[in-house]
């Protein structure tokens, strides 16, 4: 692997390797981490990639300790890339004491604001540069790829999907944040990063972009009614709404009982990587 590309730790799991790698990044101005799972059949052929992006206060790492991911991607013959959620570092921008804003919420956005826009620039990190690494330096099969998340991931997934449906073949979400450009723990900080003009912000929600006549084949998506985020932050109804009125299928399966944590998230993860293997036509019998 070149030189700016440096790994951090590898271990074997199910057959594959689980490793975590650090690179120094145009896009974010400083180094990022990120994770990346790559299974047993890479050996033979490129695999299929599917993309899992964090939710507020994660790094690459709770996934990858909790999301329970690796079983059914080696069976599958997925890549996992898990990417941290914003850059890090002592010369970053950020508000130490508020968890919803700065370090851990880059809310997978470019920031046009100062001092954030030259370095939270999250939606061109992914898209641009971390996607051209993983087609450079893994066995990924790029033309096949998927997109998924949690919470402000599972709004990321659902926003980056939604402006790139050449480039993904499915986009799932565990209890996202369907509209963040009204919800109580996002408007502030798309103020922060955005500005004031909130016009602009209508390219980072999902349901704005769906209602501006953007649009994707199908989604699915995953909600606990035990969420204590349910009815002021995450509100998936206002994304069905949006879906029925532009045609776009949703499946939103309210889960009964359970909360926003890693115990939903690992319970359900099976599930949506066997959805997103039939999409890109790996195992359609699973």
């Amino acid at each position: 692997m070149p030189e700016r590309l440096k790994t951090t730790s590898q271990a074997k799991s199910h057959g594959g390797m689980q490793g975590v790698y650090s690179h120094a990044s145009d896009a974010c101005a400083c180094d990022m981490t990120f994770a990346v799972f790559v299974p047993l059949q890479a050996r033979e052929t490129p695999c299929p990639v599917v993309w899992y992006l964090s939710g507020l206060t994660c790094t690459h790492a709770n996934v990858m300790d909790k999301g329970e991911y690796r079983r059914m991607a080696a069976e599958l013959g997925l890549i996992i890339v898990c990417p941290d959620t914003s850059p890090r570092g002592a010369d970053i921008p950020d508000e130490k004491d508020n968890w919803q804003f700065g370090t851990g919420a880059g809310f997978y956005l470019d920031a046009t604001e100062e001092p954030y826009a030259k370095n939270y620039r999250m939606y061109s990190y992914l898209v641009e540069e971390l996607s051209a690494l993983i087609a450079r330096e893994f066995p990924a099969d790029m033309t096949r790829q998927a997109i998924f998340g949690h919470s402000m991931g599972g709004h990321g997934a659902l926003t980056i999907a939604l402006k790139n449906p050449e480039r993904f073949k499915s986009c799932s979400a565990f209890a996202p944040i369907v509209q963040p450009s009204t919800a109580g723990w996002s408007k502030a900080a798309f103020e922060k990063y955005l500005g004031g003009y909130e016009a602009t912000w209508r390219v980072y929600d999902a349901t704005s972009l769906i209602e501006d006549g953007r649009r994707f084949p199908e989604l699915l998506v995953d909600q606990g009614t035990a969420d204590g985020f349910l009815k002021d932050g995450l509100r998936p109804w206002l994304l069905e709404d949006a879906c029925t009125r532009a045609g776009i299928p949703l499946t939103l399966r309210m889960q009964d009982g359970y909360d926003h944590s890693y115990f939903f998230i690992s319970t359900f993860m099976d599930d949506h990587l066997r959805w997103h293997a039939r999409r890109l036509e790996i195992g359609s019998d699973r």
